[in-house]
């Protein structure tokens, strides 16, 4: 289930979403900052529950150097579902995107089950990436049994597990089953724990269960990109929170591993969004690495 909380405030759908065919699918895309700039895509967490919302409040803050595309991806927030929700169809979305925006290569970018998808990427078309920047994330589905058990051990609340099952197995009803279950969910995510801003979350968050099911029943039972992450030859970035439950530190940790020479920062009051937790902190540190080895004087 590797998800994002967004706060309330960043959740908020804007009017300004351009509606851009990719791949014979209708997606509700934005692109903030300076035409010409070098282009970052980020893509959202949370298949079926995530949206733009949070890349672009947290991408959003470089806009002023870098031109960020945000969308929601196939099957999520506003976007089209039609076709399939793999891995293979959404990475080659991510392309398309690329290629209507006009850049040659870019930065990708990924919080998350984003994060999933950016690595799936960078794999996929290496030519087209110049820098990864992951955020809280696993190369593989190994943190599924490390979320159970930080779910069962939780003192906050006391988790229905058949919620939880439900919605780690991809086998939710409808869209509110699928909300009913996050918000059983939700309570693990942040650093400090705010019953009504969870439930703010709940009420902010658009609900798509087929891509949400497809996801976590065909795509991540396969999921491991361990073996081509050797493979990877751009700079990379990789943050986590400390205390965050579903992609644990140890997850940021075998990716770091194995990309040669990437680099990893830990937030320490942060759970699984530090990007919302230690905004600050993370816009700095990302804004740091990308200004460094993708500088926004580059070409595209």
């Amino acid at each position: 289930m590797a998800q994002d909380t967004v706060s309330p405030e960043f959740a908020r759908a804007t009017s300004t979403a351009q509606r851009v065919r990719i791949n014979d699918n209708e997606l509700a895309v934005e692109v903030l900052g300076p035409e010409g700039a070098p282009v970052i895509i980020t893509h959202h967490g949370a298949p079926g529950l995530g949206s733009r919302a949070e890349p672009r409040a947290s991408f959003g803050r470089l806009a002023d150097e870098y031109r960020v595309v945000v969308f929601d991806a196939r099957g999520s927030g506003e976007s089209e579902g039609s076709g399939v929700f793999s891995h293979e169809q959404w990475a080659a979305d991510i392309d398309g995107l690329r290629e209507w925006v006009g850049a040659d290569s870019i930065a990708m970018a990924g919080g998350s089950y984003g994060g999933f998808m950016a690595m799936e990427y960078a794999i996929r078309y290496p030519q087209r990436v110049r820098a990864l920047v992951l955020r809280d994330t696993s190369p593989d589905n190994s943190n599924a049994h490390l979320a159970r058990e930080n779910a069962l051990a939780s003192d906050r609340v006391t988790i229905d597990m058949d919620k939880f099952d439900r919605i780690d197995e991809g086998r939710v009803r409808d869209n509110e089953d699928l909300k009913d279950c996050w918000r059983e969910i939700l309570p693990l995510y942040d650093f400090v724990y705010d019953p009504e801003a969870t439930e703010r979350k709940v009420q902010a968050t658009p609900y798509r269960y087929e891509a949400h099911n497809y996801a976590f029943s065909v795509n991540l039972p396969a999921y491991d990109v361990k073996p081509q992450l050797p493979s990877i030859a751009v700079p990379t970035l990789v943050t986590v929170g400390r205390t965050d439950w579903i992609t644990p530190v140890s997850c940021s940790e075998t990716i770091v591993e194995l990309i040669p020479g990437a680099r990893l920062t830990i937030f320490e009051e942060s759970g699984h969004s530090p990007q919302i937790e230690q905004a600050e902190e993370w816009t700095s540190t990302v804004r740091g690495f990308l200004n460094e080895v993708y500088p926004p004087n580059a070409r595209v």
